[in-house]
């Protein structure tokens, strides 16, 4: 109840804009690009509160130390240990596995930098664990911030990745010179 009147007043004041389809009817891989700046939070957070979406994030490590660990986990956030990462994943089928129920968010573009490709974890949690992927964005060309359509995975990783591109042409985040391009490193089924 908090998080929603808080999100109101938020977007109420807000020079951006919420434009967005209706929130997932179901827990879902929630992408969000382009991750140009740490001000993404902001928006992810308002945009989750707004629509009532039960959401995990997935975190470095380093965010979770100290005082800020307890308030990172209340935000709903999962540390990613980055000398490690393909056992998150593990992790993250293993709680929805166990019957956890929650919306995940992910930014496979990774740290706000030019990165040539995108990381494949979200990619690999959702066919693990049968979720779809809900495309979430911030377009500064727009001031708009939302979520986007919510795409079945087919296993075809190039022909879905053609998707997930031609929805992200257009988006610009925060900063868009920091954007990279969604394509995942080996865009064939065997390499995700």
């Amino acid at each position: 109840m908090l998080r929603r009147l808080l999100s109101r007043v938020y977007w109420a004041c807000s020079r951006w804009s919420l434009s967005s389809e209706p929130a997932p009817d179901r827990p879902t891989v929630l992408i969000g690009a382009p991750h140009t700046s740490n001000w993404d939070f902001v928006l992810m957070l308002g945009i989750a509160w707004r629509l009532g979406i039960d959401f995990r994030w997935l975190g470095k490590k380093s965010l979770f130390g100290g005082w800020r660990g307890p308030i990172m986990r209340a935000l709903g956030g999962i540390p990613v240990d980055r000398a490690d990462p393909s056992r998150v994943v593990g992790e993250v089928v293993d709680r929805i596995r166990g019957g956890e129920v929650f919306g995940l968010v992910v930014t496979p573009d990774g740290t706000r930098g030019n990165n040539t490709y995108w990381k494949s974890g979200f990619y690999r949690i959702a066919r693990e664990t049968g979720m779809p992927v809900t495309l979430g964005y911030v377009d500064r060309t727009t001031m708009t911030a939302g979520l986007g359509p919510t795409i079945d995975l087919t296993g075809d990783v190039a022909a879905d990745m053609d998707v997930i591109r031609a929805f992200y042409r257009d988006k610009a985040g925060l900063r868009p010179e920091r954007r990279t391009e969604p394509r995942l490193r080996d865009e064939t089924a065997a390499g995700v």
